[in-house]
């Protein structure tokens, strides 16, 4: 048996559009699994890259989107990838653009991984999360406020579920990504200081490649990982060891 085989399994990838999210669903498609592309905007690209998956739409705008999503039939893998960022000085920062980032990157997160966790415990299956931290788990940031509440939310949620479904069979954790080249990163790759800044301190020297993401969450999905709970995975290029 390949202990990093996803044969005969189901995923769920929210945000599967593009970036990490696509990355993520095309590695676990190689690697066996029958992937299902979550996204608010249509995933057909990411679709035409798989040998086997679907798409569904679903706007984590709203966190209850998923409520009913995992009774319509048996998923195993959930990553929980969707995401949005807002850029603004803490002391011009608005209610609004809090709410929209902690709606999305922090309550959908939970309650999807509620009802997901409700599924298997009710088909008394085992089944994995896997959650997208961030540096910004462990860091403070620049002008991103409600994205570093969120991002450290989610480290924090996936230590409780961990706790509490561990025993259950029920593998949660977490990848916390580097700077990655996609969408989010646009305006930082596009501040020639700000690029500079990052790229002097990443001592692969690099930005990361969504790809780089996709194969550790397969890893984490994986049989190779079933005694890891509760881990939030770095794959930063080394930054946090700077």
């Amino acid at each position: 048996m390949n202990p990093f085989s996803l044969a005969g399994r189901t995923a769920l990838v929210t945000g599967a559009n593009t970036g990490i999210g696509q990355a993520i669903a095309v590695a676990m498609d190689r690697a066996g699994a029958k992937v299902i592309c979550a996204g608010r905007r249509s995933c057909v690209e990411t679709v035409s890259q798989l040998s086997e998956g679907r798409e569904i739409i679903l706007d984590l705008a709203d966190p209850m989107a998923a409520r009913d999503v995992f009774s319509e039939e048996p998923i195993d893998i959930l990553v929980n990838n969707a995401g949005i960022i807002r850029r603004s000085d803490a002391v011009d920062f608005s209610e609004a653009d809090w709410d929209e980032v902690m709606d999305v990157n922090l309550k959908a997160v939970f309650f999807t991984s509620q009802a997901f966790g409700r599924a298997l415990l009710k088909r008394e299956a085992g089944g994995c999360i896997v959650n997208i931290a961030s540096l910004l788990s462990f860091q403070g940031g620049i002008r991103v406020a409600s994205y570093t509440a969120a991002k450290h939310g989610v480290a924090g949620v996936t230590r409780i579920l961990a706790n509490e479904w561990a025993a259950k069979g029920i593998n949660v954790n977490a990848i916390a990504p580097g700077y990655i080249a996609t969408n989010n990163t646009e305006a930082l790759r596009d501040d020639p200081d700000r690029n500079s800044a990052i790229l002097e301190r990443i001592p692969a020297g690099r930005w990361g490649e969504a790809n780089d993401i996709g194969e550790t969450a397969v890893f984490l999905a994986s049989p190779a990982a079933k005694y890891i709970h509760g881990a939030i995975l770095n794959v930063d290029g080394g930054w946090l060891g700077r």
